[in-house]
């Protein structure tokens, strides 16, 4: 039955004679991680156009839409913002590389690898997705650092350096909860304390980890003590 002519029924039909609609178009596609989903999933891009409809029909446009990203799995729109998450591959393959560059880190700030040190890194990078990491590459890769220009070798923790760290550790830190990003800086304390105590190189190398991790010094302070205690 159709409302009377009374306001509130003038106000219930004007949706059905007026209204708008937006008009979608792809302008591009690619994979993301959904927050709908909470997987990978591809998207598609899209521009919109607003329009002024009378009896269902466009007559006036209204304007741009701001883009949107939908999901091909779920349909849900979301906000551009959405694509600053890696995928889940992505994320993986960021936390491997970060956690390979920190224990090479700690493995040339020592200025020699003894085989426990090797041991320890070689078991936490092949934890963190490089399954065929050996004692034997990466003390390859601490020799080959050494030999150039020995910038590496048992120093404290010298630009250049300093900037791998941030370049391997500042894109995946904002995607790491609290644990998480203590977790990496443990997993460096405790190769830096398998073969004795912590080295001057040692400790500064472990501040540079922290601080690309954006923890503040006292927590590196406050983790670094509790990676001696045993587990």
């Amino acid at each position: 039955m159709l409302p009377g002519p009374g306001r509130n029924g003038r106000a219930a039909l004007l949706p059905r004679i007026l209204g708008t609609r937006t008009a979608w178009t792809a302008v591009g596609d690619g994979e993301f991680f959904c927050p709908g989903c909470g997987g990978d999933r591809n998207y598609q891009r899209l521009s919109g156009r607003r329009r002024l409809t009378l009896l269902g029909l466009p007559v006036l446009p209204r304007g741009v839409c701001g883009p949107a990203v939908e999901c091909a799995a779920c349909r849900r729109h979301f906000g551009t913002d959405v694509l600053d998450h890696p995928t889940t591959t992505r994320f993986s393959a960021m936390l491997r590389d970060a956690v390979h560059t920190v224990a090479l880190a700690v493995l040339a700030s020592g200025g020699t690898c003894s085989r426990t040190a090797l041991e320890t890194a070689a078991a936490t990078v092949r934890a963190a997705g490089f399954d065929d990491c050996t004692e034997e590459q990466l003390d390859a890769l601490v020799t080959a650092l050494a030999a150039d220009t020995g910038r590496f070798h048992g120093e404290p923790c010298v630009p250049g350096l300093a900037i791998e760290l941030h370049e391997a550790l500042d894109p995946l830190a904002p995607h790491l909860a609290a644990p998480g990003r203590e977790t990496i800086l443990l997993q460096a304390a405790r190769i830096a304390l398998a073969d004795g105590p912590y080295t001057p190189a040692e400790r500064d190398t472990l501040a540079t980890v922290g601080a690309a991790l954006t923890i503040c010094a006292t927590d590196v302070t406050r983790l670094l003590a509790a990676a001696r205690t045993p587990s």
